[in-house]
């Protein structure tokens, strides 16, 4: 059995390396998960997950975030939560949890205490700083849905066991309590060992009508390879959505199998981090191609 992980955007890189060393050296596909995307949600330079992430239109900082085991299906999930180091660590210890998996505002927050999560003021002075500026010069529409992109990952170890997770603070100065789709099972993740973990980034506004992860997923179950399903979902519900509304955001999505083939597919330009037992960790991008395909490169950096 071979060993994989695969996480949007190159801000990811260094949580997908130190991911990998775990994977490699036997570690669970879950413990990789949480590393990995710990990894975002503690660095600040990364805007739109964890500490130093994007303020909601009160200035405050609130973060969704979900884990689910592809083994017994097991979901945990919260959102609008507040002041905790690690959202994706809460998350996990959710899916242990019988009944009362997802949990929203104060009762995330209550239960990340209860629990004994570390605390921590995700606001940054420099993000108070840049969310006032905003405030002062009347944010556009384009201000606030250019700034947004969850950390979403898919792991699978030795013992072909699968996991995924997602992090976010969402979309720039949204509204109190939003909540897009990075921690609704079968719209921002999707995962079963027998078949395939599938993630999304973007607007989850958007995601949240496409049920991308479980539709890909099946499609996976029936013979189609991780690439295929992408392909084959996620270009004809963009131009139809588009054709329907007469816009639409940014969406991505990736896919690991329980083999460790690994699928893309994107309308924007998107990169991504791949590492396996044949492959270092490597950053790839992503752009739509012709006729309902996908072009992939790797990224110098």
């Amino acid at each position: 059995m071979t060993w994989g992980i695969i996480s949007t955007w190159q801000m990811s890189l260094s949580g997908v390396a130190k991911a990998a060393e775990q994977l490699d050296s036997g570690r669970p596909s879950g413990d990789a998960i949480q590393t990995a995307i710990e990894d975002v949600e503690s660095n600040p330079a990364f805007k739109s997950v964890g500490y130093g992430g994007l303020p909601n239109a009160e200035g405050t900082v609130e973060m969704d975030a979900a884990f689910m085991n592809g083994d017994t299906l097991s979901i945990g999930a919260v959102a609008a939560l507040h002041d905790f180091a690690h959202p994706i660590a809460i998350a996990r210890n959710l899916s242990h949890e019988q009944l009362n998996n997802f949990l929203v505002g104060s009762g995330a927050d209550d239960y990340a205490q209860r629990h004994g999560f570390t605390g921590k003021n995700m606001l940054t002075t420099d993000m108070q700083r840049y969310w006032g500026k905003q405030v002062r010069k009347n944010a556009t529409r384009h201000d606030v849905l250019n700034t947004h992109d969850t950390v979403s990952a898919i792991s699978l170890d030795y013992r072909g066991r699968l996991h995924t997770g997602t992090s976010t603070t969402g979309i720039f100065m949204k509204a109190k309590g939003r909540v897009g789709d990075a921690p609704l099972p079968g719209a921002g993740f999707y995962c079963d060992n027998q078949v395939a973990g599938v993630v999304t980034t973007g607007l989850g506004e958007d995601l949240m009508k496409g049920m991308l992860p479980i539709r890909i997923n099946e499609l996976i179950r029936n013979g189609a390879t991780p690439q295929e399903a992408c392909n084959q979902v996620v270009y004809p519900f963009v131009d139809a959505l588009y054709q329907r509304s007469g816009h639409i955001g940014a969406v991505s999505v990736i896919a690991l199998d329980k083999k460790g083939d690994w699928g893309v597919a994107t309308n924007t330009a998107f990169t991504f981090v791949v590492a396996t037992d044949q492959l270092a960790p490597t950053i790839f991008k992503a752009e739509r191609g012709k006729n309902n395909t996908t072009v992939i490169d790797e990224k110098n950096v």
